[in-house]
């Protein structure tokens, strides 16, 4: 492996600010090559597709290119991903179009791990035709997903079933495999939220075994662009589309108006820059990004590992969860301390992280408004062992 981060930190210039980054909730950096290729696109003549002239021509190359880019990060058939503004608006539209074929009395299976961006769409859907949701809940000492539960989770009546890949709040990784076993076992659809799991473990749809994934540029540092993936592109057509033009075949039956040209170029840039993490990756694009997401998984298991285990020692220091696999990303709370108050002390110390306040999502299932809220802590590709340092210095001060 050649996971050079200093290199690394070097294609950011945003980390000039001098702030240290815990941020990743929010979306990593934006690496400069990204900004480089949105800013080359908005200069350049790129027009709508269908005609026969050289902007137009741009414009449909573009759109091809993020499709097979998309593609080779998840293992997928660049014929099978639908592009959109956003990973919400996606789920949105596909959840608003499976929808139309549910009746009362339907099932949709969501689980407490999953952020709301992937929650609200299924709930929104499923009070509008009377269908029922059950939720898989998780363990609040570990915030595992316990897979088992699943089986008696899904019955004849599930239309689908959706749960994230990694979650963003306390880094847990769920048994995904098994739960889609379960799913299929009674034909329900199933739809993976990977937002968080993209930017850190490489990806393989057809191994997985999902209907659909979902994944969000932004997430490891790319423009706001999301995308869906389907495993089967013929499913495209059996989805009621959305798309203002009668005659869309494929991906455009869910999509809708002219794409973000300058934005899909900047995508196809973050994936090509996600490839190129590991010095060492060498093959076809699809090869550079497993083995450069490989090496990422390693390098940032052993910063998690570390700052979980100089924040466990700290009495006054409580971390969330426990889980057996995860992503670099975790949560804690301070004793006789409200969350905003110690995000605002990181702050004065130059160190960027969130604070929830407990009353909503996965926390919320956790009872952790009850003791003040909790900060969450997102690593990214660019964060280094001095880093980590630095915050467990001024989380010591807090004592």
């Amino acid at each position: 492996m050649a996971f050079d981060v200093a290199r690394i930190r070097g294609l950011f210039p945003a980390l000039g600010d001098g702030w240290i980054h815990f941020d990743g909730a929010a979306g990593m950096l934006v690496p400069e090559q990204v900004a480089s290729a949105v800013s080359t696109a908005m200069r350049a003549p790129v027009s709508g597709p269908g005609g026969a002239f050289p902007a137009s021509q741009r414009a449909e190359s573009i759109v091809t290119a993020a499709r097979r880019a998309v593609a080779d990060l998840v293992g997928a058939d660049p014929g099978a991903v639908v592009l959109g503004p956003s990973a919400p608006v996606l789920l949105r539209r596909l959840v608003d179009a499976l929808a139309e074929r549910w009746t009362i009395g339907d099932e949709v299976v969501v689980s407490r791990l999953d952020e709301q961006a992937n929650l609200a769409p299924w709930q929104r859907a499923a009070k509008r035709v009377g269908a029922v949701v059950r939720w898989g809940e998780i363990d609040i000492e570990t915030c595992e997903l316990p897979a088992w539960q699943y089986e008696n989770l899904v019955t004849a009546r599930t239309k689908a079933v959706t749960v994230t890949c990694a979650s963003g709040s306390v880094g847990t990784r769920p048994d995904v495999p098994t739960v889609i076993e379960f799913a299929k076992r009674v034909g329900a659809l199933v739809v993976v939220d990977a937002t968080y799991a993209a930017p850190f473990v490489p990806l393989d749809l057809n191994a997985l075994g999902a209907d659909v994934l979902v994944v969000s540029a932004q997430a490891w540092g790319g423009p706001s662009v999301g995308a869906l993936v389907f495993r089967d592109p013929e499913m495209l057509e059996r989805v009621p589309s959305v798309s203002l033009d009668p005659l869309a075949r494929g991906a455009a039956r869910l999509e809708l108006g002219p794409h973000a040209y300058p934005l899909l170029a900047g995508l196809i840039a973050s994936i090509d820059y996600l490839a190129g993490l590991d010095d060492a990756a060498s093959g076809s694009r699809r090869e550079r990004l497993v083995t450069s997401l490989g090496s990422a998984k390693s390098y940032h298991a052993g910063l998690l590992a570390q700052l979980s285990t100089e924040l466990r020692s700290m009495r006054h220091v409580m971390v969330i969860g426990d889980a057996m696999r995860r992503i670099p990303a975790l949560a804690f709370a301070i004793a006789g301390r409200k969350a905003p108050e110690v995000a605002e002390y990181l702050a004065s110390q130059g160190l960027c992280a969130f604070a929830d306040d407990g009353t909503s999502g996965v926390f919320a299932s956790l009872g952790v408004g009850e003791v003040g809220g909790a900060v969450r802590i997102g690593l990214a590709h660019y964060s280094n062992v001095f880093e980590i340092n630095q915050l467990v210095r001024v989380l010591e001060e807090l004592r």
